[in-house]
């Protein structure tokens, strides 16, 4: 601040200034001098203000770098976390992809073992149900029955329906048509037929003849009449009407047992087979014995499953039967029919063979 009491400086080489120009010399006032110390002094305040705000500002300044130098610890604390749990992450990342391609293999591994599986079960069925489909063709062979092809084959049916595979449904269709064509084939019940022919054994012994012996007459029994008259003869009569009612009952049970006598002596029979009178009582035996033979004999040719020997023995059977037998007897119609009825069902009648189910199997089997 430049005093005013101070002589004033010309610059060098400058123009003289007149004398009239210069100004008056001025002097402080109180006024001036108050100004100057309140400028002073506000200076002063501004300038301790400003110190206090800058200290306040650097030690704000330092309290945040301590708060940043420490959140910077933090951070890197924080950081130094993060990192391990990345890295544990990762190793658990790396191990749960390990786990998971070892359960992706044991997973491929275990379809594969289920469907070796399946194709082993399915041939170990289809080879049980060939084995079973044989095992019935050798039983019907030996029996002349379709019952055996006819079960294996219903229950080679039943087991595929419960396994229900694709691939045997093919097997399935040839086991039907099969069943179908085996069912509509007319076999003969050797069983059965070989109960009836023992059956008609049986009848023979009671089998009427036309030249058997004729049953002895049984005695006539007394007639009532007669016991009350003999049991009363020794008394005397009560009245003469009840005693000859008594002997006109018994004249007519002596006049009947004597027609009865008489008609026994004599009968009257039609003779369609002259042959069959000709043989004697006695020899009925014989004859009922030979039908037995005969009988028995188709008997035995029917479990050999020799046919024409069975019609042959048959045929001779009924045609003694025809001969020498009652045909007006319930018993002889019996049998009649009997016979007849197991040469009718007695033919030669191959069980037809399941070709197409063996053909089926065989393919499943190659895995066709």
């Amino acid at each position: 601040m430049t005093d005013a009491t101070s002589p004033t400086v010309e610059p060098t080489g400058a123009a003289p200034v007149p004398p009239a120009a210069k100004p008056r010399p001025q002097r402080i006032t109180p006024v001036l001098a108050l100004a100057a110390l309140l400028a002073a002094a506000g200076i002063g305040a501004f300038a301790w203000t400003t110190h206090q705000r800058m200290r306040a500002l650097e030690q704000e300044l330092v309290r945040r770098q301590q708060d940043a130098q420490g959140q910077v610890t933090e951070s890197r604390v924080i950081a130094k976390q993060a990192q391990d749990a990345a890295r544990e992450a990762l190793a658990k990342a790396t191990l749960l992809e390990a786990r998971v391609a070892e359960a992706a293999l044991q997973r491929s591994q275990l379809e594969e073992l289920i469907q070796s599986l399946s194709r082993s079960r399915d041939e170990n069925l289809v080879v049980d149900i060939e084995a079973g489909l044989r095992v019935a063709l050798q039983q019907s062979t030996l029996t002349g029955s379709a019952e055996p092809v006819v079960a294996a084959l219903k229950s080679a049916d039943e087991r595929l329906a419960r396994v229900n595979q694709p691939r045997l449904a093919g097997v399935r269709r040839a086991v039907a048509r099969d069943l179908d064509r085996v069912k509509a084939v007319a076999v003969a019940d050797l069983p059965t037929l070989i109960i009836k022919l023992d059956e008609a054994v049986r009848m023979v012994d009671d089998l009427p003849l036309l030249a058997a012996e004729p049953r002895a007459a049984e005695p006539a029994k007394p007639s009532r009449a007669i016991t009350r008259g003999s049991a009363s003869a020794p008394q005397p009569a009560a009245s003469a009407a009840s005693a000859a009612a008594d002997w006109s009952s018994a004249g007519r049970a002596w006049a009947q047992t004597v027609w009865d006598e008489v008609r026994s002596l004599l009968r009257v029979t039609r003779i369609d087979q002259p042959d069959a009178m000709l043989l004697a009582p006695e020899q009925s035996w014989f004859l009922r014995e030979n039908l037995k033979l005969r009988l028995l004999n188709a008997r035995l040719a029917l479990l050999s499953r020799q046919f024409d020997t069975v019609q042959t023995d048959l045929q001779a059977a009924q045609a003694a039967i025809d001969r020498y037998a009652d045909r007006h007897a319930r018993r002889t119609a019996a049998l009649s029919e009997l016979v007849r009825g197991v040469a009718s069902q007695a033919r030669q009648a191959g069980v037809p063979r399941p070709d197409e189910t063996l053909a089926a199997l065989a393919a499943a089997a190659a895995g066709r």
